[in-house]
């Protein structure tokens, strides 16, 4: 009887401590949903504010500028640099912390991390770094290879009217510190997209918007719920990259002309202005448009040196490769691809991807279950092998 009496109290113990732990796991779990669902609110805060912080003052600095007094101009000027340098670089320190943050719970973070590390640097080292070493502020108009920009192109015609707004500033030591810079950035791009593919810059170092699609991911699209991207949308897309790549082309090509002797046109001027607007409607807006109402990838199908680093890529071996264990069919890295590939379809067949539009994100790789997925180029199966071998 006692014996029975204290094995009775023993079982009904453990059911109340089970219990217990139950109901506040339960409790912290609310609690942690609630967190982060703050923590995206301010996310999308974050990014609300940089669009509109970039309207206005791009706005004042492309539109209203030229016609201020000097003394305005002048502010114009300044606070427009540092939004492009201190505020971008804080907000992208910040939007990290809040991504990781609310993705930590999701287990889909490792390749994320890395991506968000690697944006980090990157900001530290172009928008705080290099310009205080430089005194430049305007150096990371230097950081995109061709055919992205034509800027250090026209920096090398003494006619343009870059370069004629910049020497009065910077002088020929500025301007020979900007061309520097952006050979060896170009240099460590290409060398870099041979060696670990896209992902080297489009998921990694881009400034422009590979990093706002990393860092703010979770926030995706501000307005509205989060589409999938259908066929026909695809399609248009397609058209766009071959559309954007020409025109990236012809600016670089013209101003080839233009420096060896031979222009196309009278009106430099105007070409340089066209080449701005384009810059101004179809990228920044575009980009900004996509983050509100799409996706944060949206510039991503079309940008032009993103279809140039995605044949490097092909030639360098990028690819996802499908065969590490076994496909469940869950469907999670059709959901957590941010350009809209058919993974799944390969998966199932252990055939590797290797589609153009992959930037390298690694969001696949993470999203799997099974571990079945992960990211390779020739150079880094070599490494892996090496490594292998050691252990």
């Amino acid at each position: 009887m006692f014996w029975k009496i204290i094995k009775d109290h023993k079982i009904y113990l453990q059911s109340a401590i089970i219990s217990s732990i139950l109901y506040f796991r339960s409790k912290r779990g609310e609690v942690m949903n609630i967190n982060k669902s703050i923590e995206l609110k301010i996310l999308k805060a974050i990014l609300w504010i940089y669009i509109i912080l970039c309207l206005v003052i791009a706005g004042l600095n492309y539109g209203y500028a030229n016609q201020a007094t000097a003394s305005v101009k002048v502010f114009i000027t300044w606070a427009w640099h540092f939004y492009e340098n201190w505020v971008k670089t804080f907000f992208i320190l910040i939007g990290s912390f809040l991504t990781l943050r609310i993705t930590s719970t999701l287990n889909i973070k490792t390749m994320r991390k890395r991506n968000l590390i690697g944006f980090i640097v990157s900001a530290l080292i172009i928008h705080i770094i290099m310009p205080i070493f430089l005194n430049n502020s305007e150096v990371y108009f230097f950081t995109m290879p061709l055919p992205w920009t034509t800027t250090p192109l026209q920096l090398l015609h003494l006619d343009s009217s870059f370069y004629l707004s910049r020497i009065p500033i910077w002088g020929l030591a500025g301007v020979a510190s900007a061309l520097t810079v952006y050979v060896c950035i170009s240099v460590i791009i290409i060398i870099g997209t041979l060696l670990v593919g896209r992902r080297w810059q489009c998921s990694t170092l881009c400034l422009f918007n590979g990093f706002a699609s990393e860092v703010f991911e979770p926030a995706f699209p501000l307005v509205g719920k989060s589409k999938k991207i259908k066929p026909n949308t695809l399609k248009i897309f397609s058209c766009l990259r071959w559309v954007f790549l020409i025109m990236a082309l012809f600016f670089v090509f013209y101003w080839i002309l233009v420096l060896v002797g031979i222009p196309i046109t009278e009106g430099i001027q105007v070409i340089s202005k066209l080449e701005n607007y384009k810059y101004l409607s179809t990228e920044l807006l575009m980009a900004m448009f996509f983050w509100v109402a799409f996706i944060g990838r949206g510039y991503c199908y079309y940008c032009p040196l993103g279809t140039v680093l995605g044949w490097i890529g092909k030639a360098a071996g990028q690819k996802i490769i499908t065969n590490n264990t076994k496909c469940i069919k869950c469907n999670k890295c059709n959901l957590a691809c941010t350009m809209a590939i058919d993974i799944k379809d390969n998966a199932q067949n252990g055939k590797a991807v290797t589609d153009l539009r992959c930037v390298g994100c690694g969001h696949c790789v993470d999203a799997c279950p099974t571990k079945n997925l992960s990211y390779s180029t020739k150079f880094l199966s070599r490494i892996f092998k090496k490594v292998k071998k050691l252990y």
